[in-house]
């Protein structure tokens, strides 16, 4: 009998530990859900931005990183699912050094397209269009193309396509070079500049200088440019870049496939009226 107790014990237990065991695996399983996929599986992206101008990019109210580029990038990824993306602010020269050692994958700060960066970077399609105006003092009424900025002063960012268009004007065509006060400072500080004549203009994107004039109550106007004039500057659109990395082709034709579906139903076009004040969704390329 006392053979059979201890057996009836020892069955009891093994049971008990076969049990313990079944919970603790299923328990696992149902934390990793049903596919047992877990972060570690995606492919990382890195995205860097420059945190200005707004409302392509900036710290909201919240001390969250905001802005169209950001929330079009946000929309691209929830459609894939195999990527996990992490989004940092930088300074925007910054931006570049890291494309070019692939620690970032993907540059989101309402990039315009010229020849230097095409030799180095690869350019998603088109999230953003718009039109170039110079911005002027409401009051003034001396400039209107390109010819009569000569002579004008000017703050401008480094690297940026008005400030290389500024900067092969100057190279190719002006007799007077056009005077540019290079400068990291914010484009709110920037325009207020133009509007006390500390500065005679800023070229700039249509959206972006309505946006300015309204938040900021500026007396300024717009000029619109010619073709030849906006050609100085690039296709009146903005990208992403990406870098050219190991899965840079794969990245970039799933990036280019989310670009379609989201301007295909209206996604895009949502996000441009609630940061843009408008709809600025690119043609489908």
């Amino acid at each position: 009998m006392a053979t059979w107790r201890r057996l009836g014990l020892s069955l009891a237990a093994i049971l008990l530990l076969i049990g313990v065991v079944a919970c603790g695996n299923e328990s696992s399983s149902s934390k990793n859900g049903s596919g047992g996929s877990t972060d570690k599986d995606k492919i990382v992206v890195n995205i860097a931005t420059g945190g200005s101008p707004r409302p392509f990019s900036y710290v909201n109210d919240n001390n969250e990183i905001d802005g169209y580029d950001i929330q079009i990038v946000k929309a691209i990824f929830e459609g894939l699912p195999q990527y996990k993306i992490n989004i940092e602010k930088t300074e925007f020269p910054s931006i570049f050094a890291g494309l070019d050692s692939d620690r970032y994958q993907i540059g989101a700060n309402n990039f315009a397209s010229n020849a230097e960066r095409k030799e180095k970077y690869i350019y998603s399609d088109p999230i953003f269009k718009n039109q170039f105006v110079i911005a002027v003092a409401a009051n003034r009424d001396d400039i209107k193309t390109f010819a009569d900025l000569e002579g004008k002063k000017t703050t401008v960012s480094p690297s940026v396509n008005y400030t290389v268009a500024l900067e092969n004007y100057n190279k190719d065509h002006a007799k007077t070079p056009v005077i540019l006060n290079y400068s990291e400072a914010e484009l709110a500080t920037v325009l207020q500049n133009v509007e006390s004549g500390a500065d005679d203009f800023n070229l700039i994107d249509a959206a972006m200088l309505q946006l300015y004039i309204k938040e900021y109550g500026l007396k300024l106007k717009a000029i619109p440019l010619s073709q030849e004039d906006s050609d100085r500057i690039g296709v009146p659109y903005s990208y992403l870049i990406l870098s050219k990395g190991k899965n840079s082709e794969q990245l970039t034709k799933d990036v280019n496939e989310r670009i379609k579906a989201l301007i295909q139903d209206g996604t895009i076009s949502k996000i441009s009226e609630k940061y843009l004040n408008g709809d600025f969704a690119p043609d489908i390329q």
